[in-house]
């Protein structure tokens, strides 16, 4: 798989529930940062922290979705732009990715952290 059929592969199992095969797309050591001063916001080091993170979803968000709208590979990187929606909240994010022996190493979202702690209740 290319670096970007492998970040498609990772949002197609986001979108469907496949939340096995999405971990699976990450290397256990994986480091994940995220942008913002809400919950989910600080690096989580490791998939299993990160699957930790994405499992409060439901709760903070209702009708979560996040479609890729553009990706833009180069050698082993991936930058996404992603149009997320949930009830309150219709934002524009952008996230990128390096990718490592055919997995995600790094995960880096740079998200409409404002919009998203809005819509969290966290302001």
């Amino acid at each position: 798989m290319t670096s970007k059929e492998v970040v498609q592969t990772m949002y197609d199992c986001f979108t469907t529930g496949d939340m096995e095969k999405f971990a699976s797309m990450y290397h256990e050591d994986a480091i994940i940062k995220v942008n913002g001063m809400h919950s989910f916001s600080g690096t989580h080091e490791g998939i299993a922290a990160w699957m930790s993170v994405l499992s409060t979803i439901p709760a903070m968000f209702d009708n979560f979705s996040g479609t890729p709208t553009n990706m833009i590979a180069e050698g082993n990187q991936v930058f996404t732009q992603l149009h997320a929606k949930a009830d309150g909240m219709d934002a524009n994010f952008g996230h990128y990715h390096k990718i490592e022996d055919g997995k995600i190493k790094e995960f880096w979202i740079y998200d409409d952290s404002q919009k998203m702690a809005h819509t969290m209740k966290a302001v």
